[in-house]
């Protein structure tokens, strides 16, 4: 009989720990693919052609006056920018999936691409964020860009922890990098599609929703582009 416990005692615990280091090795996988992902990603938007942040308007006055220095026509001739720009606007793909442009947010570390309207899909917003609607990056009215809200992390995470004031980098497929203000944040329910469709009387601006913590709510955050 205690051959027979001691037998049973002796699978149980070779059991117990083969299962703990699944749990350790299937964390550990996890951990390092979730470290992976994000450093492809911020190499992507390292390598991601861009202009300088748009300068703001009242400077051009001051442009204006020295039309006769080569060196300010790149920054005042839209022609000129353009051409500059041909091959950043060629179509780029991030893992395979079509790329509207590039995301960055400094107070919460995240860089990364983001996916272009028609790529939407639950496989897309697991490779990185997404436009669901609007206009277009950097186009004037608002465009909406949705992330999840994973536990490790990544997307839009930490969106919670942003605040009013704190800046974000958009730069789409010409090159154009522009700084946005965020200026207001708040939660709504899932059924709510107001901020999708939102009247920004002509400024560029942008929405990111992603879901809260208990995933009963969104998390919206409002920007406007600081030109």
């Amino acid at each position: 009989m205690n051959s027979k416990y001691s037998t049973f005692l002796t699978v149980l615990l070779v059991i117990i720990i083969i299962a703990i280091l699944g749990v350790i090795g299937f964390l550990g996988f996890r951990y390092i693919s979730s470290a992976n992902s994000k450093k492809e990603a911020e190499n992507f938007v390292d390598t991601f052609p861009k202009q300088e942040d748009t300068a703001p308007t009242e400077e051009e006055p001051v442009i204006d006056d020295n039309l006769d220095v080569d060196v300010t026509e790149p920054e005042n001739t839209g022609d000129t920018t353009d051409d500059n720009q041909q091959a950043p606007a060629q179509e780029q793909r991030f893992n395979g999936y079509l790329v509207a442009g590039t995301i960055e947010i400094p107070a919460t570390g995240l860089s990364c691409p983001v996916l272009a309207e028609e790529e939407y899909s639950k496989s897309a917003l697991e490779t990185s964020v997404v436009v669901l609607h609007g206009v277009g990056l950097n186009q004037p009215g608002n465009t909406t860009i949705a992330g999840h809200n994973y536990r490790n992390g990544n997307f839009f995470s930490n969106n919670k922890k942003l605040n009013i004031g704190d800046k974000i980098y958009i730069t789409d497929l010409t090159g154009k990098r522009l700084s946005y203000t965020i200026y207001n944040k708040y939660e709504t329910s899932d059924t709510d599609a107001d901020y999708m469709t939102r009247d920004t009387q002509g400024a560029t601006e942008i929405s990111l929703t992603t879901c809260t913590d208990d995933s009963k709510a969104r998390l919206i955050i409002w920007a406007k582009a600081d030109i």
